[in-house]
């Protein structure tokens, strides 16, 4: 099966497996079960099983799966072994923290370019970085060669800047604003809202 067809369900549990087999490598686990990654990723094991054939990789019957072969396959099917240039959209607070979050450095993604519309922001470095004008998205796009965008603009602002990057031919958005977007045709966007995840936690927090 051809990880353009994966699940989705299956796609976002694949990161899960990554940090769950790099825990266990960092712990000197050189097999693990089914059963064993099934219980740090917080799933069924039968869901392991099915969700690791789907990439073409069973493992061995009473030993499990070589942590670090498996490890390398899933990275494949997540594309992670080639680099991937980031730009973000929106330099304020969260865009800032985004572009400084060294988590992103160590598990392939380099942020190329943070951008702005307010001049007291363009100009200056973010984590060494120069902020660009959105005005030059597209210029900034096929300099750096970037294909993920975050986004981190006012609501307001989102479809617009949405469509500017579709245009400029970024593929895949991570986007930090809240409300429906009409997502163009071939750009694969992924939302996350934190103040409706918040309001979800309050729920928790309050019940008896």
């Amino acid at each position: 099966m051809s990880e353009r067809s994966l699940p989705p369900p299956t796609l976002e549990r694949l990161p899960v497996y990554v940090r769950v087999l790099d825990d266990l490598a960092r712990h000197g686990e050189s097999t693990a079960s089914s059963s064993r990654v099934a219980e740090l990723a917080g799933v069924a094991p039968a869901q392991v099983r099915k969700d690791l054939s789907r990439l073409g990789t069973y493992g061995t019957r009473g030993v499990g799966y070589d942590v670090a072969d498996l490890a390398a396959h899933v990275r494949r099917a997540l594309h992670l072994s080639d680099a991937h240039r980031v730009i973000v959209v929106g330099a304020g607070h969260l865009g800032q923290a985004v572009a400084r979050y060294g988590g992103l450095r160590a598990r392939g993604f380099e942020v190329v370019a943070p951008t702005d519309v307010d001049p007291a922001v363009v100009g200056r470095s973010v984590d060494g970085v120069l902020v660009r004008h959105e005005d030059d998205l597209a210029e900034v796009v096929a300099s750096t060669g970037a294909t993920i965008a975050v986004l981190a603009v006012p609501p307001v602002a989102a479809q617009g800047t949405l469509d500017a990057l579709a245009a400029a031919g970024v593929v895949s958005v991570l986007s930090f604003v809240p409300g429906r977007l009409n997502v163009p045709d071939g750009m694969a966007v992924r939302v996350v809202d934190v103040a409706a995840e918040l309001q979800i936690l309050s729920f928790y927090a309050s019940s008896p």
